[in-house]
């Protein structure tokens, strides 16, 4: 190993070799003349073969350092054009980027976090699968994932991934008027509601908040989901009372075909977050889309809510 010619040697010689002068090829190459000089003749005594005629005035190529500097030249010339390339994909980052998520978060960031990233860098791709299941990130290939906190492997790096999100308990108007608003939060119990199951198969109890404790009720219902959207399309159809996201739900809250109920009672609000593998070296594409997500955390990006957000995908 202590015998193979490096790549500086390689191109101290072309060097050299283009302008034919130590001292100005030094300046190229930001060395004195006498490391030139030193690495020259450690190249030459490695491989017996002289290279360079030099004399007090001047330097020449010999005939074998000629056929040598005619097959270096090309290989020199990729490997730099490799290193410029590599040097635009830092400036002007490009590739894909692959997120796993549960549906509720795509359905609220598609339009206010994730296209105005594509827009702001077209040449990366996002790829977005959602699963409301946690998936192995790493095993499964994809670059980062969305979760709430507390169902991130502590072995990942994790920053928020938007504003904290609100859970409000929604009913139709035609429900609350045959059965009744319930006061508390306890009186639950035997109303109708649409329950939600994990896809673990535990069935969700419904957070809430009250005198800074927090509790959970178990709710009843005829009607099980599993995401927040079939959710709220049930509601809207009287077929029971739901806690979902309130900002999924709020177009319906804003023309009146739901109504929030108990929510001076509401959990405090609980954020998704971005989290990724926590190695050193991350492709361009990700450290760009991470530095995005940070931005919107400043608020230097605005991802207030479109017009048709809430709609289903």
């Amino acid at each position: 190993m202590k015998n193979r010619t490096t790549l500086q040697e390689l191109e101290i010689f072309a060097a050299i070799a283009r302008h034919l002068n130590f001292r100005k090829a030094a300046e190229e190459r930001n060395v004195t003349p006498s490391t030139l000089s030193h690495t020259m003749n450690h190249l030459e005594q490695r491989i017996g073969i002289r290279l360079l005629n030099r004399t007090t005035r001047s330097v020449s190529l010999t005939e074998a350092g000629r056929a040598f500097l005619s097959r270096i030249e090309p290989a020199l010339v990729d490997l730099s054009s490799a290193v410029d390339e590599l040097n635009s994909w830092r400036a002007d980052p490009r590739g894909t980027v692959r997120l796993n998520m549960p549906r509720s978060a795509a359905t609220l960031w598609l339009q206010r976090i994730l296209l105005p990233f594509r827009q702001r860098y077209p040449d990366i791709a996002l790829e977005i699968a959602t699963s409301d299941s946690l998936v192995n990130i790493i095993e499964e290939g994809f670059d980062a994932g969305v979760r709430f906190g507390e169902a991130i492997p502590q072995d990942m790096v994790a920053i928020p991934f938007g504003p904290p999100i609100n859970g409000a308990v929604i009913a139709s108007p035609a429900l609350l008027a045959r059965h009744g608003t319930p006061p508390h939060p306890e009186g639950l119990a035997g109303y109708p509601c649409i329950q939600r199951r994990f896809p673990s198969g535990m069935l969700y109890k419904w957070e809430f908040h009250t005198e800074g404790k927090p509790f959970d009720v178990a709710v009843s219902g005829d009607l099980t989901l599993d995401n927040d959207m079939l959710m709220i399309q049930a509601a809207r159809a009287d077929a029971g009372a739901a806690l979902v996201m309130r900002e999924l739900a709020q177009p319906w809250l804003t023309d009146g075909s739901l109504v929030e109920i108990l929510a001076d009672y509401a959990a405090r609000p609980e954020g998704f977050w971005l989290y990724y593998p926590s190695r050193k070296y991350h492709s361009a594409a990700l450290r760009c889309f991470i530095d995005w997500v940070q931005q919107v955390n400043r608020g230097v990006v605005d991802c207030s809510e479109p017009s048709d957000a809430g709609i289903p995908l």
